[in-house]
């Protein structure tokens, strides 16, 4: 291998010249302090209640996220936990939370209803209602280009295609 402390920078040798593998950076990850504030969030899917705990780092920005339903089945409460803790990871590495609000909006699965929040309006799943209200509350970005609902039934119209009946 090449002294690479005497050589000029133009001089240094490349990996390929060298043979030696091209390796990306390794990511870092980025860990909450032992001690930390946090944010509860009660929500409700027509009918389903549950609770969004978002812990955070010292600059706001969340870094780990849980997800608790009342009253449900191990299955959904299983997957709630593990969409929790896939998503703390992501954001301790680094991912933004607009890029994970914009992947999981509108997945689209049981239950899903009407919710009590105006910026919401209609849940396609809980996947979509946490994703939708954690890039409200913490991306300006996913915010801003979401703008609020006039109505629920703005919300039909918009995100489903459902026309309001005209009676």
């Amino acid at each position: 291998m090449a002294e690479l402390t005497k050589s000029p920078p133009s001089q240094l040798p490349c990996p390929e010249a060298t043979g030696e593998p091209l390796l990306p950076p390794s990511p870092a990850r980025r860990r909450l302090p032992d001690t930390r504030q946090s944010i509860t969030h009660k929500f409700n899917i027509s009918g389903h209640e549950g609770y969004l705990t978002v812990g955070l780092f010292e600059d706001g920005q969340p870094g780990e996220v849980f997800i608790k339903m009342a009253k449900q089945g191990s299955t959904v409460r299983g997957l709630m936990d593990t969409i929790g803790v896939l998503t703390s990871v992501a954001l301790q590495y680094g991912v933004p939370i607009e890029t994970l609000a914009e992947k999981f909006e509108f997945a689209r699965f049981e239950p899903s209803g009407w919710t009590k929040s105006p910026d919401i309006g209609y849940a396609r799943s809980v996947i979509d209602y946490v994703f939708r209200w954690l890039g409200r509350v913490f991306s300006n970005e996913y915010h801003d280009a979401r703008p609020p609902l006039k109505s629920l039934d703005d919300d039909l119209t918009k995100y489903r295609g459902v026309q309001k009946s005209q009676s």
